[in-house]
């Protein structure tokens, strides 16, 4: 095959899998010969969502390191956006990432069920959403102070750093608590 100049040919064949995994070769008019390693196309860490996350990991576990996101909604995500399960985080393209993010931010579009959001019926709005990342601490936070405004039971356990749900507390959670009355030495 003879080459004009100025016309590339490009050949790629996978090497050993420890070692480098393109090797790309060029062949020019000139008869000159250039073989480029490229590294893996392998992140090691991703910025999705305010989070790092770890591109050595598979697909669904990378995911579960994003606040609101645990293994089954993970699944549920990246089965939706036909994203192979077997891959690792690092390995993903671009456009695969968009489509995941898109999905996490608004999974009723793409026709996730709503009793799998973490969110439903928001008592502001009214509407049912799944909350990623700082989101999640910024509504439990919201939630909280609300209780506390309006004087809720659960609020107010909540600032007297008591339990909440019902436990004992006669015998159990007493660290960290002030002891209250001192024996008095003598006599």
């Amino acid at each position: 095959m003879s080459l004009v100049s100025g016309e590339k040919s490009n050949f790629q064949f996978v090497s050993h899998p420890l070692q480098y995994r393109n090797i790309e070769i060029e062949f020019t008019a000139d008869a000159a010969v250039r073989i480029a390693l490229a590294p893996p196309a392998r992140r090691l860490i991703l910025r999705l969502l305010n989070t790092n996350v770890d591109g050595k990991q598979k697909v669904m576990y990378a995911l579960t390191k994003i606040k609101g996101v645990g293994r089954r909604y993970s699944n549920l995500v990246c089965k939706k956006a036909d994203v192979d399960l077997n891959k690792r985080a690092g390995e993903l393209t671009s456009e695969e990432l968009e489509r995941i993010v898109t999905i996490l931010q608004n999974p009723t579009q793409y026709k996730i069920p709503t009793w799998f959001i973490n969110r439903q019926r928001d008592i502001v709005d009214g509407k049912d959403s799944h909350i990623l990342a700082n989101g999640v601490d910024s509504k439990l936070r919201e939630d909280l102070e609300r209780l506390k405004k309006i004087r809720a039971h659960r609020g107010l356990r909540h600032y007297w750093g008591l339990r909440v749900r019902g436990q004992h507390t006669k015998t159990t959670g007493r660290r960290g608590r002030t002891v209250g009355v001192s024996k008095k030495k003598g006599g």
